[in-house]
């Protein structure tokens, strides 16, 4: 099943067509909501359904990355799985997309993964509870769905599934800030916190994705900022990266870990270091040589070559948690 970013545009995700037009095409229907988080602040939610007769198996959430959204790129990504039929739901995290806040400051990761694991447990109440459910993530969203699925306090369904796409496990010595910026950064984020101080060893753009078509789609939206990282985000961006490389051990979640082999934002080796201490029994590594940090990003032929790995990883997932009676609980 091809994946419909190869119908957008370099300047719309849905090409020549309207949304409305986009989704009927795609037999998927379209719903989304604010909601107001514990901070007050209006967050931005969306979902996409299979249209009847396709009824669903399954239910994804989609943690979208530091750069982007859930309205655009990653839309694309949700509609296939949509119209594969998983009922798929995503949240732009604050300040990104249409949610409020600081435009891509995320000073503590925190609020994030509580507005996530708020979000999603209300949209799996809205479905029934012999669906298993899933989660799909890129970039720093890997990162976020990984520390959701650690929350051991929380009490109430598990995930049957996790997929990490370019997941932020560790930032490349080859995008990090030169030395000695990143020495000094924790002093620079208590001072001004807010200030886009950090430089970056290239565009994040310029090296996620390979195709120029799709490049510059990426930069058509609206909503994408293509500033230097805030000094506090930066710094809590290798924080995270340090707690998750401290916790692989405690990682339980089946997992399917796609990444480009070029990729030179999100350290591949970071990955495979999971891949090596992950507790999970169930747990799948693909990396794809030559492929970058996007790998939506790539030629239409390995689009599909990569998201048909996803689908028919998420599809047997599926088939197996429905023939074991249902979800996984919490105890």
């Amino acid at each position: 099943m091809a994946h419909p970013v190869a119908e957008a545009s370099e300047e719309s995700p849905f090409g020549s067509l309207t949304a409305d037009q986009f989704y009927a095409r795609h037999k998927v229907t379209h719903g989304s909501e604010y909601i107001t988080n514990a901070m007050g602040l209006k967050l931005f939610t969306q979902w996409w359904i299979p249209l009847p007769p396709t009824q669903p198996i399954g239910i994804l959430a989609v943690v979208h990355g530091f750069t982007g959204e859930s309205s655009w790129m990653i839309q694309l990504t949700a509609v296939f799985f949509a119209k594969a039929g998983f009922a798929t739901c995503a949240i732009d995290h604050q300040g990104h997309g249409f949610s409020d806040g600081l435009v891509a400051h995320i000073p503590d990761i925190n609020p994030v993964v509580d507005d996530c694991i708020s979000f999603f447990d209300a949209f799996r109440a809205r479905h029934p509870p012999s669906l298993p459910s899933f989660l799909y993530s890129e970039s720093l969203g890997g990162a976020i769905a990984l520390l959701i699925t650690l929350r051991k306090e929380r009490v109430g369904r598990a995930w049957d599934g996790l997929i990490l796409n370019g997941a932020m496990c560790g930032v490349s010595a080859k995008f990090k800030p030169p030395w000695p910026l990143e020495h000094f950064l924790s002093l620079v984020a208590a001072v001004v916190p807010t200030w886009r101080v950090v430089p970056t060893r290239g565009s994040i753009p310029e090296v996620s994705f390979k195709e120029e078509r799709k490049r510059k789609l990426a930069l058509a939206s609206p909503r994408r900022t293509v500033a230097r990282p805030r000094a506090a985000t930066a710094l809590e961006l290798l924080r995270i990266c340090s707690e998750l490389q401290g916790r692989f051990e405690e990682v339980e979640v089946p997992l399917l870990i796609a990444h480009g082999g070029e990729d030179v934002i999100c350290d591949p080796a970071c990955v495979e270091e999971l891949y090596r201490r992950a507790s999970s029994k169930d747990k799948t590594l693909k990396i794809y040589p030559g492929m970058w940090h996007q790998l939506t990003g790539e030629t239409d032929e390995n689009v599909e070559l990569v998201f048909g790995d996803m689908l028919e990883w998420l599809r047997s997932r599926a088939t197996r948690a429905a023939g074991e009676g249902g979800p996984n609980l919490l105890k």
